[in-house]
């Protein structure tokens, strides 16, 4: 790995500056200054390798190790160093230091974020391979699998060109390397980050070609990984070196700032551990000074900055309620700012973060001061990530390895895991390379519920696409829409955080996704879902007139008109001889705006012709004839439970929905009169068909024959309307 040389001015890494607490939860680390490379330079060449001793040059690895792992056994780190140094020697770095510096540097890096001992190994050898005689047996051998999984992952990533014109396939395989063990990235993400602060004296072409690959991939996965120490670091780096003159200005700005006499940040956090302490709550109250990325963004919202800008103050506590605690006590003694609450211990991030983020007024001047709530153990997740997960591989004691070689991985985040899916479902390399792009560039997530009370992470702008192949993979093919906060909703539907989504699923397995769904996913899992199902069921070419109709497909298709079902038969009777009248010879007829069968409560009225109209009690034409003074006539049913009725169905759209409906009504006995299927409106659709039924106490079970079809939401009887007679 071609790390160079020293960068006279980069940012660091970014660690509290002021620390305070009502009662200190736990002893803080001290801050380590920078390693001088010069220095370790001459330690990796001259301090001692004796067997069993720990050689000089890595001994401030080994403190920072034993502070996150204090049992740790060091002795495959000894073993590690003596094999890297012998191999190494004799390469030098470009500004002039012994190649080892840059090993032990990024080790370094990891054992501070708290990585345990088989990726610290791993991670001084990781170049060995690469770049000396050591094969991957010999590592194998002296160090076990492990490690030798690990160095191979890492040494494949380093072949992969992986800037703006890398090869897909590549790339696909540098990133399935990742997904099968994310210390392999945690490994590269610390040595790239050792190699920008090492970036000075190259070439300012190249700098600004490792800086932009650094920014579009490197640093949106180590957000995935949650890795935020990394990410921060990184992303001040990346900006010294894209936008030198930005830059400039923010570290001037964060100067100035730091000749203030008054600290507005300092005196809240005063207040806050005041308020703390008489509550009885055991906290650490410190000042989180920002990063100069997140600066700038804040000082391109809001200028002139004030002191409260600069940072946020966090609080650390011991358990999940005393966070809940600090936020009602912040919240009664101080004036919160009620749109800035967010939940993330409830409903934690796709990349394991959690925390409670609030803010709070200052009473002098009206600042507004942002506070993180976090337990000791949430806050180190969310600066290692995944390295402070240890070895996520490593089955627990009381439960066996998988079998057959295969990797146990409770505590993956779900991003990789999803990573893997997408890799395999893709129909090509090109298709995952282009949703992979897309995913990286999404920053923001909301997070939407199910009925049962779980939960669904997805990115901003998701729809009900998403969220079907999110919760069901490749069954929610057979999705035809959904409920949103109770109410029907199509599947191009955007959802919004917090948003309760039902998703209305077929039962058909071998349904097949709109077309138009693509134009609506938004997560990788969605979009190579649909184009590989597409691709592997092309649409038919259209069938001949004579064939079945079909229900209009996805968002908007066109709808069409269902037949009126033709036979050799008569042509459908009236049914009017159900009816009994107080008017001997006159001619009955059900009123159509409403319908009537057995044994709804009905009432008939003379009209024209000597004709009755028969119409459901309930019908807003029955109190309009009143009203005109129409006869009103006695009827009642008499003994056949023959009858007509028309009846309202409800549907998303899907390829033969039709053909399906009218085989369930056939099936239960009904005999359609007439149907006919309105224009979809946003991919629902309405059909109205009036039917006879040789028994009316059949139409119960009709209409839960039509519900049962897959696609129909919704049935009911023809409601009276206010036309007339």
């Amino acid at each position: 790995m071609n790390a160079e040389a020293v960068n006279p001015a980069s940012p660091g890494p970014v660690t509290p500056q002021v620390s305070g607490a009502a009662a200190p939860a736990a002893p803080r680390r001290k801050a380590r200054p920078r390693i001088d490379l010069r220095r370790l330079g001459r330690a990796a060449l001259l301090g001692s390798a004796a067997r069993g001793r720990l050689p000089d040059a890595i001994s401030h690895v080994a403190e920072a190790h034993r502070a996150h792992h204090p049992d740790a056994d060091l002795e495959p780190l000894r073993r590690a160093y003596v094999l890297a140094e012998s191999s190494h020697r004799g390469q030098m770095r470009k500004s002039g230091e012994p190649y080892i510096t840059h090993p032990l540097a990024v080790t370094l890096i990891l054992a501070e974020l708290g990585a345990e001992t088989t990726t610290l190994t791993a991670s001084l050898l990781h170049d060995t391979v690469e770049d000396t005689d050591v094969t991957l047996d010999q590592v194998g051998d002296q160090f076990g699998a492990e490690v030798r999984y690990l160095v191979d992952g890492v040494t494949k990533l380093e072949k992969v060109d992986y800037g703006a014109a890398a090869e897909p396939e590549t790339f696909r395989k540098m990133l399935l390397a990742t997904g099968n063990d994310v210390r392999v990235m945690s490994i590269k993400l610390a040595d790239r980050l050792h190699n920008m602060r090492t970036l000075g004296v190259m070439r300012r072409e190249k700098q600004e070609r490792i800086a932009k690959v650094t920014r579009d991939v490197l640093i949106p996965l180590a957000e995935r990984l949650g890795v935020q120490a990394l990410k921060s670091e990184l992303e001040d780096l990346v900006f010294q070196v894209l936008h030198p003159e930005e830059y400039a200005h923010t570290r001037e700005l964060v100067a100035e700032n730091a000749a203030r006499a008054d600290d507005p940040l300092a005196a809240v956090a005063d207040d806050v551990r005041k308020v703390l302490r008489d509550a009885g709550l055991t906290a650490e109250v410190l000042i989180r000074p920002r990063h100069y990325v997140s600066l700038h963004r804040v000082s391109r919202k809001r200028d002139p900055l004030g002191g409260a800008d600069f940072g946020r103050l966090l609080v650390l506590v011991q358990e999940d309620a005393d966070c809940y605690a600090v936020l009602g006590e912040l919240h009664t003694c101080m004036t919160p700012v009620v749109s800035e609450f967010k939940d993330f211990i409830a409903v934690p991030k796709f990349n394991l973060y959690q925390s409670l983020h609030t803010a709070v007024a200052r009473a002098e001047d009206g600042q507004v001061i942002e506070v993180l709530i976090r337990t000791h153990q949430m806050h180190k997740v969310a600066e290692a990530g995944v390295v402070a997960l240890g070895n996520p591989y490593a089955a627990p004691a009381e439960e066996p390895a998988a079998g057959d070689g295969e990797r146990v991985d409770p505590t993956r985040p779900g991003w990789l895991s999803r990573l893997l899916d997408w890799q395999r479902g893709a129909p090509d390399p090109d298709t995952f390379w282009s949703t992979l792009r897309e995913d990286l560039a999404q920053d923001r997530e909301i997070t939407v519920f199910r009925p049962d009370g779980g939960t669904l992470g997805l990115p901003e702008g998701a729809t009900c696409v998403d969220a079907a192949y999110a919760q069901y993979g490749e069954d929610a093919h057979a999705a035809m829409g959904a409920r949103v906060n109770g109410r029907l909703a199509t599947m191009s539907t955007v959802l919004k955080d917090g948003d309760t989504v039902q998703l209305l699923m077929g039962q058909d397995p071998a349904s097949e996704p709109s077309r138009e769904w693509l134009e609506h996913a938004r997560t990788p899992a969605a979009r190579i879902a649909i184009q590989r199902r597409l691709a592997a069921h092309p649409t038919p070419a259209p069938a001949d007139a004579t064939a079945a109709p079909a229900a209009p497909e996805g968002d908007g298709s066109p709808a069409q008109q269902a037949p009126r079902p033709t036979g050799d038969g008569p042509a459908p009777r009236p049914a009017s001889a159900d009816v009994l009248v107080d008017r001997p010879g006159a001619t009955v007829r059900l009123a159509r705006c409403c319908t009537p069968v057995p044994p709804d409560e009905i009432t008939g009225f003379a009209v024209r012709g000597g004709v009755v109209t028969v119409h459901r009690a309930g019908c807003a034409v029955v109190g309009r004839m009143r009203g005109a003074g129409r006869q009103e006539v006695g009827v009642s049913w008499g003994e056949s439970s023959e009858c007509r009725v028309t009846l309202l169905a409800e549907s998303f759209g899907r390829p033969h929905l039709l053909a399906d409906l009218t085989e369930a009504m056939a099936l239960e006995g009904a005999e359609i009169v007439s149907a006919t299927v309105e224009p979809p409106d946003r991919q629902r659709v309405r059909h109205t068909y009036t039917v006879l039924l040789p028994d009316a106490a059949r139409l119960p079970a009709l209409m839960r024959a039509m519900r049962d079809v897959a696609g129909v939401y919704d049935v009911s009887r023809a409601q009276p309307q206010p036309t007339g007679a």
